[in-house]
């Protein structure tokens, strides 16, 4: 793939810079560009990741941009063709995704209305949490084709379960298909009937009660993470996560992607931002791509999708 446009990733936080050098290094994109508000660190972080390029042997150049609470600084982001938000706070520990909600309201709204001024024609990477509501929100702010608004949940959500699974049976992580859907959060759908060991069912392989457990500690994946490190949260999956996602958009790839995006009709859910898989290319999403559930499956996934939908136009008015 030849090396050509912008990226813009917002926030240099662990999660934001940590996605910066994944995009960087796949050596793909002409310019990553890197913000904060915290003065000096995206240039700083930037000048850093410049200096591995001889090391790792990749091109792309990374520019470190400072901006301001009042809109300013914006501009080395201009024309950017994907932008990445992952400002926002992250959890503490004991804290659910939803407590964040009104204050990570207020920077996404900022955030969402500066991508749609710079870069009218950007594909939007959501990150921040609570990440279905803040998809939605940022697709109000933006005003942009809601195909081209997205949320990065279902791939990390997927990645914990297969890993998970993978590591319980002994066997590698290539060996394991996984899937959830819904939302990112307690009404999260892993889908044990697309889930597969070397090709056999996972029913097949575990019993019940195994799976149970395995579903519920993938459901509460990034507050064990959060448990653990005792301050911030996890940035090592969810960056690779976003990183793929914008990959898959930057390539026009037409990979099909667990991702949190505009249902309209798909599964008998409409007017709503859910987790489900979708075909991602250029202009953001294709299409929703739907398989066959199980009857407790779809009904779990369209419990997900009431439980997201009042938050969500809540949301719009923050």
């Amino acid at each position: 793939m030849a090396r050509k446009g912008k990226i813009t990733v917002v926030g240099a936080g662990f999660y934001g810079s940590t996605t910066a050098q994944r995009l960087a290094e796949y050596d793909v994109f002409e310019t990553v560009v890197l913000t904060d508000i915290i003065e000096g660190k995206p240039e700083g972080l930037a000048l850093d990741l410049n200096q591995s390029r001889p090391i790792e042997g990749f091109e792309t150049r990374l520019v470190g941009a400072t901006t301001g609470i009042d809109g300013s600084g914006y501009e080395p982001t201009a024309d950017s063709d994907i932008v990445v938000i992952t400002a926002g706070l992250p959890r503490k520990p004991g804290m659910s995704r939803m407590d964040l909600i009104e204050t990570n309201a207020k920077i996404v709204r900022g955030v969402a209305e500066n991508v749609a001024k710079f870069s009218p024609d950007a594909v939007v990477i959501v990150v921040s949490n609570p990440l279905d509501e803040m998809t939605a929100l940022a697709a109000a702010a933006t005003g942009f084709d809601k195909k081209k608004v997205i949320g990065q949940a279902g791939m990390l959500d997927t990645a914990r379960f297969t890993n998970f699974v993978a590591e319980t049976v002994g066997v590698p992580v290539a060996s394991v298909k996984t899937l959830t859907l819904g939302s990112h959060g307690d009404t999260m759908v892993p889908v044990p009937s697309a889930c597969t060991v070397d090709g056999k069912p996972l029913s097949d392989v575990l019993d019940q009660a195994k799976i149970d457990e395995l579903v519920d500690r993938t459901r509460n994946g990034g507050a064990e993470v959060v448990a653990l490190l005792k301050t911030g949260s996890a940035y090592y999956a969810p960056s690779a996560a976003a990183a793929r996602m914008a990959r898959a958009v930057a390539a026009d790839s037409g990979d099909v992607m667990p991702v949190c995006t505009w249902v309209d009709g798909e599964y008998g859910i409409s007017g709503v931002y859910l987790g489900v898989e979708a075909e991602l290319g250029a202009g953001g999403i294709r299409k929703v791509v739907e398989r066959d559930l199980t009857e407790s499956e779809l009904a779990s996934l369209r419990e997900a999708a009431e439980a997201v939908r009042s938050k969500q136009a809540d949301v719009a008015n923050l």
